[in-house]
């Protein structure tokens, strides 16, 4: 049987116009936060490209979508092979986070069936609500829902950074769907996926085969103090919440630079009252992301960050209050599978390196319930998050090479 390639160019012609929709104007950027408008319209041209190629699209309860593709000599039976991703943004985001999973998971199938090849398993291609949470807190929440990590009801209920609610939302985009939740158990999960990092460029490597996924902790931390005039108060008498969040800020850093290794953290978001130039904070808002392979680290180093709070607390007569936004332990993807991604890229003459990811992903949710892998490939100058993020054409057909043969080898292919 003839090798199967994917069609590269068809594949960044649907990047390029998914792109359009929510783009930054200057940039290459897109903002589609999760179950704004723009996403909407996203979801449309998706599943619009999904009904081309007459596979049979359900929605959930919590919007996620999946589109399920039965061959010819198909057994509709058995467990869907499943890939895909998400659509959804950051708010100054790139055009290949997570679009790039699922578009080139409807190039494999379109690759597939206009070759005149079958699967014994169906094929599934998704992509889940919320993937970022840089809306609606946890991220991953639509994957979490799905393999029924996280009740429907308490995601339907969550207030997002705007004051919205989730389930309203959901609905004003006409994207509350019917299907149940948790959903099918497919017999695999494999993700594509650019790196998010330098690792790859910086090593001249095509193909990063990812083998686990860090721990991730997002704490919100709120400093109560007292609001007072910035000249006329004593710096020996404030309950300063500004300057308190500064040096929690300032701490994280340490506990990475203590830990070493790979522990990370990061305070992303900052935020004070009343916000003005002559007034002490009286209340302060902020995000501690820690991350580390080892749940064992990741949990001394959120011990850490506890222990400080209470000494500052105390020593600058202030109350921070801790909430978590997201708890997610290490994940170890399926060896059999990461195996097989590793010699199916060889197989096709592409460099490999074995990894870790350090970005939570939705294939390390679906790792709960069913076989797991990620296919990683190269970020120019490790950049996402970013509408300078970029991926070169043959980057993005070598990885969509390595999931078309994947998943043909995994459900079974058959002429």
């Amino acid at each position: 049987m003839e090798q199967l390639h994917i069609n590269g160019n068809r594949l960044w012609e649907r990047l390029d116009d998914l792109a359009q929709i929510g783009a930054i104007a200057g940039t290459q950027g897109n903002s589609r936060l999760a179950l704004t408008e723009e996403d909407g319209q996203a979801r449309d041209l998706v599943i619009s490209w999904m009904r081309e190629l007459e596979m049979e699209v359900t929605v959930d309860g919590i919007g996620n979508v999946v589109g399920l593709w039965n061959g010819t000599n198909t057994t509709e039976s058995l467990q869907p092979v499943m890939t895909g991703s998400h659509i959804d943004t950051v708010r100054s985001g790139g055009r290949f986070d997570g679009n790039l999973g699922v578009l080139a998971g409807l190039e494999v199938v379109q690759t597939i069936a206009e070759h005149g090849h079958s699967t014994e398993h169906p094929i599934a291609v998704g992509f889940f609500t919320g993937e970022e949470g840089a809306r609606f807190a946890p991220d991953m929440l639509g994957s979490l829902v799905y393999v029924g990590g996280l009740d429907i009801e308490t995601a339907l209920n969550s207030i997002g950074i705007d004051g919205k609610k989730l389930g309203d939302e959901l609905k004003r985009i006409g994207y509350c769907g019917t299907a149940t939740c948790p959903g099918i158990v497919p017999k695999a999960f494999i993700e594509l996926h650019i790196e998010q990092g330098p690792v790859l460029e910086t090593s001249g490597i095509e193909i990063g085969v990812v083998e686990s996924v860090q721990g991730i902790s997002w704490t919100e931390l709120t400093i109560e103090g007292q609001a007072n005039h910035a000249g006329t108060t004593p710096m020996t008498m404030r309950r300063d919440a500004g300057y308190v969040a500064s040096r929690i800020s300032t701490f994280v850093r340490e506990i990475a630079t203590q830990i070493g290794g790979v522990q990370v953290g990061t305070v992303g978001k900052i935020d004070l009252h009343p916000n003005l130039v002559n007034v002490v904070a009286s209340r302060a808002t902020l995000t501690v992301d820690l991350r580390n392979t080892s749940g064992e680290i990741l949990r001394e180093a959120e011990d850490y960050l506890e222990e400080f709070c209470k000494e500052i607390a105390s020593k600058e007569n202030v109350v921070i209050t801790s909430k978590s936004l997201a708890r997610f332990e290490p994940v170890e993807f399926s060896e059999e599978l990461v195996n097989e991604i590793s010699s199916i890229a060889s197989g096709l003459g592409l460099s490999t390196q074995r990894m870790t990811s350090g970005a939570g992903h939705d294939a390390q949710i679906l790792a709960r319930v069913c076989p797991s892998a990620m296919i990683f490939v190269p970020s120019k100058d490790g950049l996402s998050h970013n509408p300078a993020e970029y991926t070169s054409l043959e980057e993005i057909s070598a990885g969509a090479n390595v999931l078309l043969h994947s998943i043909l080898q995994v459900a079974g292919e058959c002429s």
